[in-house]
């Protein structure tokens, strides 16, 4: 399961754009994270993992919205909805292939043939989304996501 990293409390003194600065930091070093792995099909926990972390950085950006420049913040958004819609097209098919494995090891025989021709083709749709995941995560493509969130958090309004 997914593991936050722990974002330091918050400081009643402190204005909402360091917090943003903050909490964007943490949310995004928490993406990168959990990317190695990502694409073993074997280990479908860092699929999920990453794509937790996506959504809390998602979050924390929709949050923090005023504190960063329009312009900036958007692109950045951008980038982060398109890394968590392909890590989530991935993961379905492995919550999916997940439970009907389970359901079919307790299914009557008859529906056995059925059920394992469902999970094939779903296989076959994880190994497609998996192929459509791997240009977003890319050592160069993570790279340049991570430098954006960096420029982003500093880019903060005072």
């Amino acid at each position: 399961m997914a593991r936050a990293l722990e974002v330091p409390g918050f400081d009643c003194e402190e204005s909402f754009s360091a917090a943003a600065k903050r909490v964007v930091k943490v949310r995004s070093a928490e993406v990168f994270a959990h990317a190695d792995g990502v694409l073993d099909m074997e280990e479908i926990e860092h699929v999920h993992d990453m794509r937790v972390a996506t959504r809390r950085l998602r979050a924390a950006l929709e949050v923090f919205e005023p504190c960063f420049p329009a312009k900036r913040h958007r692109k950045a958004l951008k980038r982060v909805k398109a890394l968590a819609d392909a890590l989530g097209e991935r993961r379905d098919r492995d919550v999916a292939i997940e439970f009907l494995t389970g359901f079919a090891d307790e299914a009557p025989e008859a529906d056995r043939t059925a059920l394992e021709a469902m999970i094939e083709r779903l296989r076959h749709e994880q190994r497609q989304a998996n192929e459509e995941l791997a240009p977003y995560v890319t050592a160069k493509r993570l790279k340049k996501l991570r430098r954006r969130l960096r420029k982003l958090a500093k880019a903060a309004k005072k």
